[in-house]
């Protein structure tokens, strides 16, 4: 596929952000040659060279006068260091979305959104396309920046999109697109709820009449046909799913918690005229993905599972429904506006233990509904679970460490958060039999 580079060759750019979509931008820029840019992080330790005066000032002339601003999908215009500037600028501000999708204007693409489970969806999608032997690359907010996709032999490109990203796109044009749930979620970022759903549905907004959209939501369903988005309206339906549910033999899939994931991939997976024996045989080597209800270790009858993903009680609650006499860790930096309705799962959690700076916060939410000891931090939770496995030896328990909370008090990331859980609960092995 080829890319319109010569496009741009004449057009100046600002990168506001230089985490890892404004490094991919920077490396795209010198790859193709691109020279007329600036680059800003208010973080000086992400800089590529010191922070000095004339360097901030040259890129805040060139904010009024370039063509676009590529901003990372992290940083909130309005609350960063060069609000003003960028209100200012703010017709100019597109993603890194936006420049693969103008450099790439007929890739056959495929955006999925939501609050919990687009990852985990996006790389079943994907695993079940490769053993099914489409061509298919897989980036976006999972990982791996759309820019550094090779996209060799015209393939089919799924996309995980934050509601960050299409806070700022314009210019996105998926032929498949999918928003799998909707929660309250980073309401600290959008302000309300009504602007994070709006920003999930800009990915049905550029959508033409011979492309696929897809909900299983009523409330999106009425939003979909109130704007009249152009797209085709596909439901998903789980009992469509759940005919076929039985013949699948992997017990990570068949999992509850994963059916909503996995009735979106078999409705999508129809577009692309996969039967069901296809579909079926594929998922058998389907492992999941590390930090998102991730069985780890089994001894007897303790089970251990990292779900260090869960950055809501939305999404512990996934965890907390399917597992019994739970030793639950949670705690960490709480979500804005995040309520803990534990009266469907309360049933299932033996002890809670909570850890992080704002212990406070979450045992509010605790008090009167389950056990619960104040653990400071992960190492300390771990050491008084580990007391307490001593006493029970033959009770059946489930160590889950599942945060319901963002990690940036004690962790760098939900990855640093998730290992480090590993880590120590495999230092302690040698204390149970």
């Amino acid at each position: 596929m080829e890319s319109k580079i010569l496009n741009f060759s004449n057009k100046t750019f600002c990168v506001y952000g230089l985490g890892t979509t404004g490094t991919s931008l920077l490396r795209w820029f010198k790859k193709n040659n691109l020279k007329n840019f600036e680059a800003w992080d208010d973080n000086e330790a992400l800089m590529p060279f010191k922070k000095r005066k004339d360097v901030k000032n040259s890129f805040l002339k060139k904010l009024d006068s370039s063509d676009f601003i590529l901003i990372s999908p992290g940083i909130n215009f309005k609350k960063t260091k060069l609000k003003r500037h960028l209100i200012r600028n703010k017709h100019k501000i597109i993603t890194d979305l936006d420049l693969f999708y103008l450099l790439n204007p007929k890739v056959n693409s495929i955006i999925i959104t939501g609050t919990n489970g687009k990852s985990t969806t996006c790389k079943i999608l994907e695993h079940v396309f490769k053993k099914n032997k489409i061509n298919v690359e897989l980036g976006g907010n999972i990982g791996r920046p759309v820019l550094n996709l090779s996209l060799r032999k015209d393939p089919v490109v799924i996309i995980e999109a934050s509601s960050f990203q299409l806070f700022y796109s314009k210019f996105i044009k998926p032929k498949y697109a999918a928003i799998i749930n909707l929660t309250k979620d980073h309401l600290e970022w959008h302000g309300t709820m009504s602007n994070y759903i709006n920003s999930k549905l800009k990915i049905f907004s550029s959508q033409k009449k011979n492309n696929y959209s897809f909900l299983n939501s009523k409330f999106l369903i009425k939003k979909f046909k109130r704007k009249k988005f152009k797209g085709k309206l596909n439901i998903v339906n789980f009992k469509n799913y759940k005919k076929i549910k039985n013949k699948i033999q992997n017990n990570y899939l068949n999992l509850e918690i994963n059916n909503e994931n996995m009735s979106f991939v078999y409705t999508i997976c129809k577009k692309f005229k996969i039967n069901d024996q296809s579909f079926t045989k594929a998922l058998k080597s389907f492992k999941g993905l590390p930090h998102r209800h991730e069985i780890f270790l089994k001894r007897e009858n303790k089970i251990f599972i990292n779900d260090s993903k869960a950055t809501s009680f939305e999404a512990s609650k996934y965890a907390l429904k399917n597992n019994k006499n739970i030793y639950w860790i949670l705690g960490g930096l709480p979500k804005v506006k995040d309520k803990f309705k534990l009266e469907a799962v309360k049933k299932n959690i033996t002890k809670a233990f909570i850890i992080g700076k704002h212990m406070k916060v979450f045992e509010k939410f605790l008090i009167g509904k389950v056990a619960y000891k104040l653990s400071k931090n992960l190492k300390n939770a771990l050491s008084l679970i580990f007391k307490e496995i001593q006493k029970n030896k033959k009770k059946k328990i489930t160590v889950l460490f599942s945060p319901a909370s963002a990690s940036f008090d004690q962790f760098k990331n939900f990855e640093d958060r998730g290992l480090k859980f590993k880590n120590l609960v495999k230092s302690h092995e040698n204390k149970y039999s």
